[in-house]
């Protein structure tokens, strides 16, 4: 029986230095693995493009189809870019095995993408599989989740104790697993993903810019009948929001906003999202009446609890804050 294919997949909106090095990590990890890999430009307009495009040159990556450097042609955000990358498949023209999707600062490290391949090969039903996930310090990133909820919303936002207890079966992220789990969501750093799936689901919803776009997929792949699992020992170093810049958010954009709110709409419907944005805003009053009053630091953005609120009153009044593409293409259509 030949081995499955896979994709890798590895998305650059101006981090090129970083880009090759996520490259150089991928090159070594596909070795002996039947597959390719793509790097994706999502119309970086820094010069990205040329600069990936000429190191892969030199560095003879591109040597029997086994790296390509693509451009996107427009900045659709993670799951536009990733989507590119998937509509490419292999040089050959076929559709590969497996996708894997590494982001542009995240290095994997010996064995972690064949560990998640011969999951995904071993395990039926199993349709997507992420990895352990650590910073360059060595500390484990949380990237095993359940699904966002009214109760899940409330906890993160209160910070409380008491009410993180009585609300412990809806807390968001799980304490991280030790041996394979099968978890609802887990992060896109580093996820492998089965054809099927993307097949069966369409791949990524494009409406979402950035963020809750893996969580909206996997609740698609389970209506698929797939599953999503947490292999703890595929090990991969990622530093994390350098394209976002999320961790010196002084402000949090609108686009984080506008991807919750498609997430629990299209997943719930208007009233169950208006009872979890209320819920935010409840819970988030009573933490800050508690920083008031224990004098507790900062934990969100500057204003993050007005503009949640402008937010959800605006939603209604005003169309999408970024591009969308008007004819959405099936993700195993041959882009070219």
């Amino acid at each position: 029986m030949a081995d499955p294919t896979v994709l890798t997949i590895i998305l650059n909106y101006r981090t090129p230095d970083l880009t090759l090095k996520a490259c150089e990590a991928a090159m070594r990890e596909m070795e002996g693995i039947t597959g390719e890999i793509v790097v994706v430009d999502n119309a970086s307009g820094d010069g990205s493009f040329d600069i990936l495009q000429q190191a892969a040159l030199d560095r003879g990556w591109t040597e029997d189809n086994r790296l390509r450097v693509l451009q996107s042609g427009w900045n659709g955000g993670f799951g536009a870019g990733m989507n590119f990358g998937m509509r490419a498949g292999l040089t050959s023209g076929q559709v590969p095995d497996y996708y894997y999707l590494l982001n542009s600062d995240a290095w994997p490290e010996a064995g972690a993408i064949r560990l998640l391949r011969d999951f995904l090969r071993d395990t039926p039903t199993a349709g997507l599989v992420g990895s352990h996930i650590k910073g360059p310090d060595g500390v484990t990133h949380t990237t095993a989740f359940r699904f966002p909820s009214i109760a899940g919303e409330f906890e993160a936002a209160a910070r409380t104790g008491v009410i993180s207890r009585l609300l412990k079966d809806s807390i968001v992220p799980l304490p991280q697993p030790t041996a394979i789990s099968r978890v609802d969501w887990t992060a896109g750093a580093s996820l492998m993903i089965k054809s099927e799936v993307i097949e069966a689901t369409g791949g990524f919803d494009e409406k979402f810019f950035l963020y809750f776009e893996e969580t909206d997929l996997c609740r698609r792949a389970i209506s698929a009948g797939w599953s999503t699992h947490y292999q703890p020992d595929s090990h991969v170093v990622h530093i994390g929001s350098v394209s976002t810049g999320m961790k010196t958010w002084s402000r949090t954009p609108q686009y984080w906003f506008d991807s919750r709110i498609r997430y629990f709409t299209k997943n719930h419907g208007v009233f169950y999202t208006i009872l979890s944005t209320l819920g935010l805003i409840t819970a988030g009053t009573l933490w800050r009446l508690r920083r008031l009053v224990q004098r507790k630091p900062q934990a969100d953005p500057d204003r993050f609890l007005i503009d949640l609120i402008w937010h959800a009153i605006a939603t209604p009044f005003r169309g999408p804050a970024h591009p969308v593409p008007a004819a959405p293409v099936s993700i195993l259509e041959d882009p070219k």
